[in-house]
């Protein structure tokens, strides 16, 4: 079963276009455009394929940016985590924790690589995090038993409705429109939407294959004496043949060894000596006050959260309270899930906490979902930043995606949240690679290499070059579009006769195009 296939549906409540408000990356005061909605529950699968069509959270509420029309646009990049290298500039931050850990080296150096301190800048609770957090009643949001459910489905099936009734809503050429990429999935990698493919390099040989391979100069020389043995020992012989043993021992050291560069994990998973001045441990836990771990920690946790956001953003104490805190980064719609064929952590919400030497020093907000790890946040301690956090936890979370991968082949990706290129200060997510954005009006994945020529050129771009391609999951049966009303589960096409009052259809038109069919006919659309 996949992840997000059972359990209680995804419910939520949809506000249309939300009036413009303050930009954190060009500071414009109503430049920023978002459709949003309120999730009161939501599978991680929903999330997923939500999260694929440009959406993303901040707490329990999901936005989508008007691409075409905000100040800034957001594109949705996932970094290819399986065939991540690291840069020069990635090494050198492993290498000052690891020298930090093991010598209590300090090198206040400023870092070269990021122009930001925390990787993941999003949003930021002053936002709009909690402008439309919905005042409806757990008890309407509780649909009745499927049972009943079922046969309310089948109610415009039972009657005689007439063939304008049931007709088919297709899009209008001008709506929006949302993507799954047909083509088919490399090695290890889920099939739901399409890639570009590149195989890796082989090691060694650089980025031109039709080069010799790359070697080093004192292999080089090493191979030289060997031969050179090798040719004075011919001479001492006067011709005759050398040993078998001899002429294999001499064969086998002259042979080049192959270059392998160094992984993530041979820099973050190494043994340090038993007297390292600071120990580093990093603990994964659910976003759950029901967890013992993380009700433990919370308030040093929160506390460290407000220190990071009054020193780096400038927040007032009262603009990053407890509450703001909570509702912030602890709330969460995802449902937690274990399938059998998951990951060992399961699906979810959770903080990867940051313990050095007994306190926590940074927290990674991030979510587990079926084909990713999905970073929502990152606070930590000011005091630390002479180590790069925002760096080391990004290489430490694509480690960590690849951990998981071992367990849950589908789980691949590491997604960083919005590449914006018209800020400069952000774009350094594109420094991660390989990376992909994903094109703002077919919804497929294209390497960053070929977008960037295209943002140079404008802000706002459409990635795929393919003119005649659309959204392959665009809305294409309104009616199919599931709503819940008065706790009972219905069609579209059912809610639609039974509503009184104006029409809601161009609403819920609306709602659908950006969620896409799929999505639409699984999440309960709530409406009073």
């Amino acid at each position: 079963m996949a992840a997000g296939g059972g359990g209680s549906p995804s419910i939520v409540e949809y506000f249309g276009g939300e009036d413009g408000y303050r930009c954190g990356y060009c500071k414009n005061e109503s430049g920023n455009l978002s459709h949003g909605m309120w999730a009161h529950s939501m599978t991680v699968q929903d999330y997923q394929d939500l999260i694929d069509r440009g959406w993303r959270r901040s707490g329990k509420y999901i936005y989508k940016p008007i691409m075409n029309q905000t100040c800034c646009p957001q594109y949705t990049i996932r970094c290819q985590a399986l065939r991540f290298q690291t840069s020069k500039s990635h090494k050198k931050v492993l290498k000052k924790m690891l020298k930090f850990i093991s010598k209590g080296d300090v090198s206040k150096v400023v870092s070269e690589e990021e122009p930001m301190d925390s990787h993941i800048e999003d949003v930021v609770p002053s936002d709009f995090a909690y402008k439309s957090e919905s005042q409806v009643s757990q008890t309407e949001l509780t649909p009745l038993k499927e049972d009943h459910t079922e046969g309310v489905e089948n109610e415009d099936k039972d009657k005689a409705e007439t063939k304008e009734e049931v007709n088919v809503k297709k899009v209008e050429p001008g709506s929006l429109q949302i993507p799954v990429d047909k083509d088919a999935a490399g090695p290890g990698e889920p099939s739901h939407s399409s890639k570009t493919v590149h195989a890796p390099p082989k090691p060694g040989k650089g980025a031109d294959l039709s080069k010799p391979p790359c070697r080093k100069a004192k292999d080089i020389r090493k191979e030289r004496k060997l031969q050179k043995l090798l040719q004075n020992q011919m001479g001492t012989l006067e011709g005759s043949p050398l040993q078998a043993g001899q002429q294999a021992l001499l064969s086998q050291n002259s042979k080049t060894p192959t270059n392998q560069p160094k992984s993530i994990e041979d820099f973050i998973f190494v043994s340090l000596p038993d007297d390292a001045p600071h120990k580093l441990e990093v603990r994964l836990v659910p976003v759950s006050f029901e967890d013992p771990q993380f009700k433990s920690s919370f308030n040093q946790s929160a506390t460290l959260f407000a220190k990071y956001q009054m020193a780096i953003h400038k927040d007032t104490p009262s603009e990053c309270g407890e509450n703001e805190f909570t509702r912030f980064l602890c709330d969460s719609p995802l449902e937690a899930e274990n399938p059998p064929n998951g990951p060992e952590c399961g699906y979810g919400s959770f903080h990867q906490q940051y313990w050095l030497d007994g306190k926590i020093i940074a927290v990674g907000v991030i979510d587990i979902l079926p084909y990713c790890v999905s970073s929502v946040y990152l606070y930590y301690d000011p005091d630390y930043s002479f180590l790069s956090l925002g760096v080391y936890s990004a290489l430490r979370e694509i480690a960590f995606t690849r951990k998981l991968h071992e367990k849950a082949p589908d789980l691949c990706f590491y997604y960083m949240g919005f590449y914006i290129h018209s800020c400069p200060k952000m774009r350094y997510k594109g420094q991660y690679r390989p990376s992909d954005l994903l094109c703002p009006e077919t919804y497929v994945w294209t390497p960053i290499e070929q977008c960037l020529p295209l943002l140079e050129l404008s802000k706002y771009s459409r990635f795929n070059q393919d003119a005649k391609a659309v959204d392959e999951g665009r809305i294409k049966e309104l009616g199919r579009v599931r709503v819940l009303h008065k706790r009972t589960i219905m069609p579209y096409s059912v809610y639609k006769k039974r509503r009184k009052g104006p029409s809601d259809e161009a609403s819920v038109q609306q709602y659908a195009s950006l969620v896409g069919q799929t999505c639409s006919e699984r999440m309960l659309l709530f409406r009073s």
